[in-house]
């Protein structure tokens, strides 16, 4: 089954609203194919700023790094869903960053994923184990405790469109790569999973990403494995000839 390849940008706390025009700038000088689905997580701050300059017919889609589980109400400083779906398109959930430095738990996630859902936005949902969790031989483990605790009580209906990003931590902004053949391994895993839970027809159709110091110089080799349908950028991603050169390595 084809699964249109997704590259995502995840620029974490980094380009204020002018370095975020800029990029878009000097990015959209590059053309980009129909055949790959990019998208860019900016910080919520730029996130208007970046629908107004490319505008409705780009093919730039735009994601939030996150967002609030509540529709609505006394959340200082949170973001919600429903405000989200008039500026993108994706949401990341679950990112290592979430989980681990704001102590997001499986059950609050699977609230965040149900909000998404519901409001008509895809979301990224992350998943990875601790080098810890990979060293004692927990990573099927520990990834498919975190998959069931927060997709519970989903139907087959609800995850059409679904995109699972895998992002061991112990490789995130550490240059520590996964080799290609450990994340296919790890990918392989997470789509026979959902098969499991939720059918080939979701399974089939899901795009699993592949994040952690994903680099020009290593995107093409991850890429053609079978199981990775994308990767999830962090640094390389902050300049737009590199992020540029990871999308053309499809």
């Amino acid at each position: 089954m084809t699964r249109k390849p997704l590259i995502a940008a995840n620029w974490k706390m980094n380009h204020s609203v002018g370095e975020s025009l800029k990029f878009i700038t000097n990015f959209s000088r590059h053309p980009l194919s129909d055949d790959v689905e990019v998208v860019i997580c900016p910080p919520a701050t730029s996130l208007y700023s970046l629908k107004v300059a490319v505008g409705e017919e780009s093919k730039i889609k735009l994601g939030a790094q996150n967002c609030h589980s509540k529709e609505s109400g006394a959340f200082t400083g949170e973001i919600s869903a429903t405000f989200l779906k008039d500026l993108c398109q994706y949401v990341i959930v679950g990112h290592s960053e979430r989980r681990h430095v704001f102590n997001e738990s499986h059950d609050f996630l699977a609230h965040k994923l149900k909000r998404v859902i519901e409001n008509g936005l895809t979301p990224i949902f992350c998943v990875g184990e601790k080098l810890e969790e990979r060293e004692a031989g927990q990573t099927t483990e520990v990834i498919q405790k975190q998959m069931d605790d927060s997709l519970v009580g989903f139907q087959e209906k609800d995850l059409t469109g679904l995109v699972i990003a895998y992002e061991p931590v112990w490789a995130i902004g550490t240059g520590k790569t996964a080799t290609p053949e450990m994340a296919q391994e790890v990918h392989d895993m997470i789509r026979e999973h959902v098969a499991k839970k939720f059918g080939t027809g979701v399974s089939g159709t899901l795009r699993i990403l592949y994040g952690g110091s994903v680099k020009p110089d290593n995107a093409h080799d991850i890429l053609t494995q079978k199981d990775i349908d994308g990767v999830l950028v962090g640094g390389a991603s902050l300049d737009p000839d590199s992020f540029y050169s990871i999308i053309t390595s499809v």
